[in-house]
């Protein structure tokens, strides 16, 4: 599970530029592709927009605003995050679900596609309709 960077935008950044420019965060996305396909697994890229660093890993709350200088921060549940471990956490979550439930890893705006909630997402019983004696 990776988290899809807009890392455009985080070039604007002139402090951050030079080092987010040596990472090459394309190339390391590309070899996990194709080391992904390799071994038959599924690389899932995690939505941009979702609120990783800001979601409470413990408790689902999600916290308000967060300047990037903010690099620990506690919840209203009393849990002390480091924002990275934080991010990554919910990442793993995020991932884990679109892996088990097929669920979105998009913030919810609403109703889902399906009208369902990935809580519960079993197919109709095989024998739903027939009359039980």
């Amino acid at each position: 599970m990776i988290e899809d960077l807009a890392v455009r935008n985080m070039m604007k950044n002139h402090r951050l530029a030079r080092a987010i420019s040596d990472a090459a965060w394309r190339q390391l996305r590309t070899m996990l592709e194709y080391k992904a396909a390799w071994h038959g697994r599924d690389l899932i890229v995690v939505d941009r927009w979702f609120p990783s660093t800001r979601l409470c890993s413990t408790c689902g709350a999600l916290a308000q605003r967060m300047p990037l200088d903010v690099r620990k921060w506690t919840c209203s549940c009393g849990s002390v995050h480091d924002r990275d471990v934080n991010a990554a956490r919910n990442i793993l979550a995020a991932g884990l679900a679109v892996t088990a439930c097929g669920d979105d890893v998009r913030p919810q705006r609403g109703t889902s596609r399906t009208g369902q909630s990935s809580a519960k997402q079993e197919p109709p019983r095989a024998t739903k309709g027939i009359p039980v004696h």
